[in-house]
């Protein structure tokens, strides 16, 4: 499967809401911190990204990976930064 290419906040947003919909963590009612994706050399299946230290998560690992893995097939980071996507929504 080919995947989508997303930039660093949109791949945060997709994890958070992925997280922040699983029916455990909404019935305890947790808030777990979301860490921004790093850049890596795409690694066997080909992901060239990764995120680490969640936040608030104790007892949530498991729901964490299972998200991240499926997010780490779908999709790619991509080479441009969030900040020149947003300048070029302003002409800059």
């Amino acid at each position: 499967m080919t995947r989508k290419t997303r930039s660093a906040s949109q791949l945060q947003e997709q994890v958070s809401r992925r997280l922040h919909g699983i029916h455990e963590i909404v019935e305890d009612g947790v808030k777990i911190h979301v860490p921004r994706p790093q850049k890596q050399t795409p690694d066997a299946t080909g992901c060239n990204w990764t995120m680490k230290h969640f936040g608030n998560a104790v007892g949530y690992e498991r729901f964490v990976d299972e998200v991240l893995t499926a997010v780490r097939a779908e999709y790619n980071l991509s080479d441009t930064d969030d900040a020149k996507d947003i300048r070029s929504l302003f002409g800059e």
